[in-house]
């Protein structure tokens, strides 16, 4: 534990950022920025953010674009660090064969001296979602689309109903999105739903990848479920998407690896771990009455739509929304 502390300690404090290891990196990222550019399935949920979140820090691709990693110079990365990578801005969580007291021996050894973030750095930009419509056509085999609206996030006091929602909706081989669209109607081979959550919000989005042919049938279907849900909920969908939370939370505790993240993440969001048993309690009290209303919520919102491929046939946003709203 002490070599690996020591280790991160050190990478994250003295990196010397190389030029030569600076460039060759640089060549790395370029071509993943390439690999991205060419894997529609992952590209169109860089376009739904960016149509959703525009001119703002969540709505640009993680990769970067060709053009900014070209012109970061080794400045930049010690800028970026000394900005962001404050002690006011930092966790560190640990999981697995470890003692407390030793970490904070570890913590305050290594990290003690990092300093805290000045009372007038700059203020995060929070999330505004904005939404919209981004389409772009392409010549590909596929037409792949996310149609969403603005989200939950971490903090919100429906984001356990949310997860259930997004569980029964369109969380697996059992969901209604997957079982009536694919299994019924065989319109898509892959369909889901997901809710990206952040500390000040969250995006609400239904992905799925179709043949040209079934793209005009595809999109009333999918509106119709979404409509629907809040009208045609049963309690054994309820019950089964409770149990799939629980039981993938439960299984996640089987990994250190798992555990140490979400201790992190709670620490970062709610500035203190969240026992199991308390997670269980929340997904628990998620009634029909819960599930219902963020299904009511979600259609309240603006829509974002995102696209890509041949996607001649598809509706304008303006119609889709109708459909929503009838």
């Amino acid at each position: 534990m002490a070599l690996g502390v020591e280790m991160v300690a050190d990478i994250l404090r003295n990196s010397v950022f190389d030029p030569d290891e600076l460039q060759r990196e640089r060549g790395v990222i370029l071509q993943e920025i390439g690999q991205a550019l060419d894997t529609p399935d992952d590209l169109i949920f860089d376009q739904f953010q960016e149509t959703a979140l525009p001119d703002q820090p969540l709505g640009r691709p993680v990769l970067g674009t060709a053009d900014s990693v070209e012109t970061i110079g080794r400045d930049d990365l010690f800028a970026f660090l000394a900005r962001h990578y404050t002690a006011s801005n930092m966790v560190l969580s640990a999981a697995g064969r470890v003692e407390h007291d030793h970490i904070v021996e570890l913590a305050n050894k290594h990290f003690g001296s990092v300093p805290r973030t000045p009372a007038n750095a700059e203020v995060p930009v929070p999330l505004v979602y904005v939404g919209g419509d981004g389409r772009e056509a392409r010549a590909l085999e596929q037409a792949h689309l996310v149609l969403g609206c603005q989200g939950i996030g971490y903090r919100d006091p429906d984001y356990y109903a949310m997860a259930v929602y997004s569980t029964l909706f369109g969380g697996g081989m059992s969901s209604r999105l997957f079982q009536r669209i694919r299994e019924e109607r065989g319109l898509v081979y892959g369909i889901h739903c997901f809710n990206a959550a952040y500390g000040d919000g969250g995006l609400f989005g239904i992905y799925a990848g179709t043949g040209e042919d079934d793209l005009a049938e595809l999109v009333p279907a999918v509106c119709q479920e979404f409509a629907g849900v809040a009208d045609t909920l049963a309690e054994q969908e309820l019950v089964r998407a409770r149990n799939q939370i629980k039981a993938g939370t439960l299984m996640a505790l089987e990994s250190s690896g798992s555990r140490c993240e979400q201790a992190a993440r709670h620490l970062l969001i709610h500035n203190r771990t969240i026992p199991y048993a308390e997670i269980v309690a929340r997904i628990e009290a998620v009634d029909q009455a819960a599930v219902r209303r963020v299904a009511r919520r979600l259609l309240k919102s603006k829509l974002t739509l995102a696209a890509l491929g041949p996607i001649e046939e598809l509706e304008q946003l303006e119609k889709i929304a109708a459909r929503l709203a009838a």
